[in-house]
């Protein structure tokens, strides 16, 4: 199975709300984007696999580090108005960074939109 990682470069165009780190800020709550019961709402039907990987290269790990991520697949379907179908899937993404010994997966909703927030562990690049 061949596995495509990306290193993340682009810079962050996200503003977010609860602990702040420069202008963007970062989750006190445990379960954003650690939960398909609490997806991370990139946004945007036509644009939402975009708003994902742009969300995701906007994050460092917690010093810094350069993150890596792959897609793994979709799942939890719900219901949104945000879609043609009226239904949505979540898209789960495995994660690391450099000195991580696990991988994490994240949960992104690319139907639906709310502030965005660096999960825990995390944090937007500066």
């Amino acid at each position: 199975m061949k596995k495509l990682y990306i290193i993340l470069t682009l810079t962050s165009l996200i503003s977010c709300s609860t602990t702040k780190s420069g202008t963007q800020e970062m989750t006190t709550d445990s379960t954003y984007g650690y939960s398909k019961e609490n997806p991370i709402k990139v946004g945007g039907d036509v644009n939402g696999p975009a708003n994902e990987r742009n969300f995701l290269s906007s994050l460092s790990g917690p010093n810094g580090e350069a993150i890596w991520f792959e897609r793994s697949g979709s799942c939890c379907s719900f219901e949104t108005r945000n879609s043609s179908f009226g239904m949505g899937m979540l898209d789960r993404y495995k994660v690391t960074y450099e000195g991580k010994k696990d991988t994490l997966v994240l949960y992104l909703n690319m139907y639906d939109k709310a502030k965005l927030k660096a999960p825990l562990g995390f944090k937007f690049k500066q």
